[in-house]
């Protein structure tokens, strides 16, 4: 597209090592792509900026961020390949985030009549089939099928015969329709009918005038700078202007040092970016890929999630090293959840599967020059709580003083733990319950079944203690978290404490002669599924499977279908684990032996501090909160916003 468009000389191919956006080592070493980049060209009198994003699995979280950038997408299908998986995956964020979306069936020279019109045909039946009922080739846009999609238009085209560019860009916009293109890219076929279909259906949008940017990237210049990416939503952004921001829930004020725009690896600085463009800038130390500035309202949680953690092997180098190089990675890929686990004495490490775990043991050793390594992979298990429960932290050795009073409520499990008040200010000052809330998200929560992260969880303030002369701020951190997990240990007696395990969906295609084989060990693996779909002489079967019971069926599949056999997964959520009293005896947690995240408090009597078991904490505890005083419930980003008025 670059090419043609004239923007560059000659065209590259990430096998060969010459690609113009894949221009990380890594990248032309593996010939996929990593990092999402940009490029800007012009075609047919439109401006357009080039978002190329990863398309292995593995870097699916980073594919999901960068749409956040989009105006509309092009989703490369390989002609050869089919729908894949990983494609429907993509198509279903595309549609989360309802992004107009064309469609461009490369290496369709590949195909045994090297894209005939039958075989194109065949193609667009396939999308129809697993993706949408408007993917039409993009000669059909005007015509009847791309009509009988909405109703206005069908009375257009029956008054005229056929539609107009208006109503043809209309129904582009609003995901009616998504036109189908053919070619291979490798020999710069069809590439000039995608730029051109590009340039006529770009969506017109008008963007408000306030100044509103949402970060979809944070990565590293050659000098080590940050860098953030960001997709202007509103007003404008010039060097040297201050911007505001949340990260963590935490409210945030920053100055932009200098905004560029990239091509590959190469930028031009610029003064000032508008709303619709988008830009790279530095000067933002706080922000993570998915915050949002100014007036962009905050986003929605990611779809998707890592579901392997593994155990990091520092060899000979320093532990501590090492974790602080892994948490500065993990602030440019959020997927990429780092933690020290107390119980195993090591680093763990999040993410999505295999080549990513190389290509972060890549980075450490360029970036750090730390030689490290991983231990066998595992599932990522998760716990909830199914009912709301009170929790009490009380700090108060010697001269010291903190009571804090939480409520924990069930949450949609997709959701992570948020953070909010019910307190009224006259019992608990404003700064006082800032700090609590702050404390509250320091660290990750982890539950009392087995020692892993807490999800689906809303965390509120509903009572609290300060003293006048003793309080500091540390001992309200201390207070904190001993009252979140009091509050899971009551959970756990009462047998309201739940472990997850997270599950894939699945479709399974295989010949109708080892479908009975198909559902045994489906059946085995404690999947749901439904009745077999006929396809002729294939069949079809699709459901839910948990991660933990897949290991290497691909393998399995694949040899008792003779190679007949695909199945193809996608990330379904986390849900109760099938085997939950084999894992947590297997597991051997002892939440009362985790000191660092004791449930107990510490009480003060005759000079001296003691501490008191977590069940007993109630009746020693010095606050009595009365549900009549509780105010309306707010978010942990609002009692920011109001502690800085």
């Amino acid at each position: 597209m670059l090419f043609d468009a004239g923007t560059i000389r000659t065209c590259g191919r990430v096998d060969r090592g010459d690609s113009h956006l894949d221009t990380d080592l890594m990248e032309r070493d593996r010939g996929i792509t990593i990092f999402s980049s940009q490029a800007a060209l012009v075609h047919a009198g439109t401006a357009i900026t080039l978002v190329d994003s990863p398309g292995h699995v593995d870097f699916s979280a980073e594919a999901e961020r960068t749409l956040a950038a989009l105006d509309l997408a092009v989703l490369v299908v390989g002609a050869n390949d089919g729908i894949q998986g990983h494609t429907r995956t993509l198509w279903r964020l595309l549609e989360r985030h309802g992004i107009p979306t064309i469609i461009f069936a490369n290496k369709v020279d590949l195909l045994p009549d090297a894209g005939s019109l039958a075989e194109n045909n065949a193609l667009v039946a396939a999308l129809r089939a697993k993706l949408s009922e408007g993917c039409l080739p993009i000669e059909e846009l005007t015509g009847e099928a791309a009509a009988m999609t909405d109703e206005t238009a069908l009375e257009e085209f029956l008054e005229t015969g056929e539609l107009s560019d208006a109503t043809t860009r209309r129904l582009f916009a609003e995901r009616h329709v998504f036109p189908c293109l053919f070619g291979s890219a490798l020999k710069n076929e069809g590439v000039a009918e995608l730029l051109d279909a590009i340039a006529k259906l770009a969506p017109d949008r008008t963007w408000p005038g306030e100044f509103a940017a949402r970060v979809y990237r944070v990565s590293r210049g050659d000098r080590g700078e940050r860098i953030a990416w960001l997709k202007i939503t509103g007003g404008e952004l010039h060097a040297r202007q201050q911007v505001d921001g949340v990260t963590d829930g935490i409210p945030w004020s920053a100055k932009i040092n200098e905004l560029r725009i990239y091509t590959g690896s190469r930028f031009e600085p610029i003064s000032n970016a508008s709303a619709g463009g988008v830009c790279a800038v530095t000067g933002l130390s706080h922000v993570r890929p998915g915050d949002a500035l100014g007036a962009e309202p905050a986003p929605e949680r990611p779809t998707l999630a890592p579901v392997l953690t593994y155990g990091v092997l520092t060899g000979d180098a320093d532990i501590h090293t090492v974790l602080s190089a892994l948490r500065e990675l993990a602030e440019e890929d959020p997927m990429l959840a780092v933690s020290w686990d107390e119980h195993l004495q090591e680093i763990r490490l999040r993410l999505m599967g295999a080549v990513q775990l190389e290509v972060v043991r890549d980075l450490m050793a360029r970036r750090f020059g730390l030689d490290i390594d991983f231990g066998p992979g595992s599932i990522l298990y998760k716990e909830t709580i199914s009912r709301p429960v009170m929790g009490i932290g009380h700090f108060e050795p010697l001269r010291h003083y903190a009571e804090v009073h939480l409520r924990l409520d069930p949450a949609p499990r997709g959701g992570g733990v948020t953070f909010g008040s019910e307190c009224s200010e006259d019992d608990l000052d404003r700064n006082w319950q800032r700090l609590i809330l702050t404390n509250a998200q320091e660290r990750e929560l982890v539950g009392v079944l087995t020692g892993v992260p807490v999800t689906g969880v809303r965390i509120t303030l509903v009572g609290g203690r300060a003293h006048l002369k003793h309080t500091e701020g540390g001992d309200f951190r201390q207070a904190t978290y001993r009252a979140m997990r009091q509050a899971l240990m009551t959970a756990r007696e009462l047998g309201e404490c739940m472990l997850l395990e997270p599950w894939y969906a699945f479709e399974l295609e295989l010949p109708t002669d080892k479908v009975g084989r198909a559902m045994s060990d489906l059946t085995r693996m404690s999947a749901r599924f439904g009745s077999p779909e006929q396809m002729g002489d294939e069949a079809r079967l699709t459901g839910e499977v948990p991660a933990s019971e897949l290991g290497d069926y691909a393998l399995q599949l694949a040899e008792y279908t003779s190679g007949q056999g695909r199945i193809s997964l996608e990330f379904s959520g986390y849900e109760p684990c099938h085997d939950s009293q084999n894992v947590i005896e297997e597991a051997g947690y002892d939440p009362e032996a985790d000191l660092p995240n004791t449930p107990d408090s510490v009480f003060c009597s005759h000079g001296a501090g003691y501490t008191v078991k977590w069940h007993e904490v109630p009746e020693h505890a010095h606050v009595e909160v009365d549900p009549s005083r509780l105010r309306p419930w707010r978010s942990a980003a609002e009692v920011m916003a109001e502690a800085g008025r």
